[in-house]
């Protein structure tokens, strides 16, 4: 995923509400999506309706940044869970030994960028071969 900049508005908008679909679909809360998000700093809540309406994130290397994690975790669900979308957010949800006994989103809540990182690693191994190889 490349720069905000690098898209044109429409793209940007796009991207902007398919993210905020995906955090409606996985059931977090407006503070959750805050989070989640990393908006910067005295971002109202109410600029989610924005956002999910007519208004493109802010550009910010960390919003990017979770933004990839975000859309790779929802593709990683998609493929695991291919005739049934509601599984993806049930095992979000629902409390994991490979997480602790704690539920991926409470990871992807409490850990920031490094929670989002490590749930899309858990999904995806073609993800996690390529950490590896940057290594």
């Amino acid at each position: 995923m490349g720069k905000m900049s690098d898209m044109n508005q429409e793209d940007q908008l796009a991207l902007t509400q398919a993210v905020m679909a995906i955090l409606d679909e996985w059931g977090l809360s407006a503070n959750a999506q805050m989070l989640v998000l990393n908006l910067p700093k005295g971002t109202p809540s109410r600029a989610l309706r924005k956002f999910r309406e007519h208004t493109a994130f802010p550009e910010d290397p960390e919003v990017m940044q979770r933004l990839e994690q975000i859309v790779g975790i929802a593709d990683a669900l998609r493929t695991s869970y291919p005739h049934n979308p509601a599984m993806g957010t049930m095992w979000l949800q629902q409390r994991n030994n490979r997480f602790e006994d704690r539920a991926p989103l409470s990871v992807i809540i409490e850990g920031g960028l490094e929670g989002l990182v490590e749930v899309r690693m858990h999904l995806d191994c073609s993800y996690d071969w390529h950490l590896d190889k940057q290594k």
